[in-house]
């Protein structure tokens, strides 16, 4: 088990839908923003990748707009909830690396996502260039590529480096970042209240700092057209295009 896997299963997947607003409202943004890049509908019951699916904040309206889908992600408990919240809609869930995801496949797909800071997870850019190739080769022509990430190119310092990620009566969720030289150490400090008083705990995992320049020409490389826009929560969302038979 990786470290990222343990801190997912052991810390962070049990409160992610919470940190994220609750399920309810994340489907809701999940939604607004497939609809805002245009794929909802365009293929219906074409087949769509969901890499990191987590609890499903994009795998679910994917599959409301008539996609079917399969959602690969690591983490136990999100796909627990993911499933939880699938009933008859046309979603495979599979629970496994990201890098293996062509293995459940029997031919190009339309689309594959790769949103919420994922790729940062990766345990090292081989593994990221690995599976963009993975990507280019397996999408169909014309076939999309989008991605989200946060720029962790850039250093915060000092105070910076703590953000608050949400609270409520019962439960406070602060991250600290530690730079590295290629890499971010994440410390995610949970507090809890329980009959008793309030817990506290901790658990670590790292990031890669990835730049998405540097993203993006690997995208380019392996035969994408690419294009960026400012993405949700300050991350910066990247598109690519596998290029039709007639451009190539």
């Amino acid at each position: 088990m990786t470290v990222v896997q343990q801190h997912y299963d052991n810390h962070l997947g049990p409160i992610y839908a919470w940190s994220t607003g609750g399920i309810d409202a994340a489907m809701q943004r999940g939604e607004a923003e497939l609809k805002a890049l245009g794929v909802n509908g365009i293929h219906p019951q074409s087949l769509a990748v969901d890499l990191g699916a987590g609890f499903g904040a994009h795998t679910i309206p994917l599959a409301h707009a008539g996609w079917r889908v399969l959602a690969i992600d690591s983490c136990n408990h999100l796909l627990d909830e993911l499933r939880q919240a699938t009933g008859t809609l046309p979603i495979q869930c599979i629970k496994d690396d990201l890098l293996t995801f062509d293995r459940y496949l029997d031919g190009p797909v339309d689309l594959i996502l790769c949103m919420g800071d994922t790729l940062t997870h990766l345990s090292n850019i081989s593994a990221v260039e690995s599976l963009i190739q993975k990507i280019a080769h397996t999408l169909a022509p014309n076939g999309r590529f989008i991605a989200t990430l946060r720029d962790y190119s850039v250093e915060r310092t000092d105070l910076d480096r703590f953000i608050p990620v949400r609270f409520d009566d019962d439960r406070l969720l602060t991250c600290v970042l530690e730079y590295r030289q290629d890499k971010v150490v994440v410390h995610d400090l949970l507090h809890t209240r329980t009959a008793t008083g309030w817990t506290h705990k901790v658990s670590s995992y790292m990031k890669l700092r990835l730049s998405p320049n540097w993203v993006m020409s690997v995208m380019k490389r392996h035969g994408l057209s690419v294009a960026s826009e400012q993405g949700p929560a300050g991350m910066m969302r990247l598109k690519g295009r596998r290029k039709s038979k007639e451009s190539v």
